[in-house]
């Protein structure tokens, strides 16, 4: 008789036992502590090149002669002729946050400068030599970059004047 009673109050033991907590309040939520992810509210459609043409482009960037090197579903690049030559580049960034940008021009040598494109947040930031102008615009949780290099024979003005007017037509033309 005695074994099936130890049995019964060592079950016992063990429910009250477990019952007992780590003494925090009782109506926390029980499993894992951690909030759910952030899932990303997707900024509106910036479009193939930023809404820009590519005579656009060469009309606002200064550039001559220019040729689209690339295109794909995220940016593209324009070139001028010649090695170290004059380019453009549009890229767009889903989900991405426009503070890991920030902090990579500025790591490149890029003083970030705040600013206002079409009521929307972002930064430019010229190289100290005022020959590359990296300019960002935040939609939501995505943003999108218009970035130019002046080329090796600089051609006159500040880029980040250029990359402006890009950015003014992609806002502009929001989908």
């Amino acid at each position: 008789m005695r074994i099936p009673s130890a049995i019964i109050t060592g079950m016992a033991l063990a429910v009250v036992l477990s019952s007992c907590g780590s003494g925090g309040n009782s109506d926390s939520p029980t499993g894992s502590m951690r909030p759910p992810p952030k899932v990303a509210s997707l900024g509106p459609f910036v479009g193939e090149c930023g809404h820009v043409t590519d005579d656009e482009v060469r009309d606002l960037a200064g550039i001559g002669q220019i040729a689209r090197v690339y295109k794909n579903a995220t940016g593209c690049n324009w070139e001028a002729a010649g090695m170290s030559s004059p380019s453009v580049t549009f890229a767009s960034y889903r989900g991405s946050p426009i503070e890991r940008e920030k902090a990579w021009v500025s790591s490149v040598g890029r003083a970030p400068e705040s600013i206002d494109v079409g009521g929307r947040p972002g930064f430019q930031a010229l190289d100290p030599r005022g020959t590359v102008c990296d300019l960002a615009v935040q939609l939501d949780d995505d943003f999108f970059e218009w970035s130019m290099s002046t080329g090796m024979f600089a051609m006159g003005g500040n880029p980040c004047d250029r990359t402006r007017k890009l950015a003014e037509l992609t806002v502009g033309r929001l989908g």
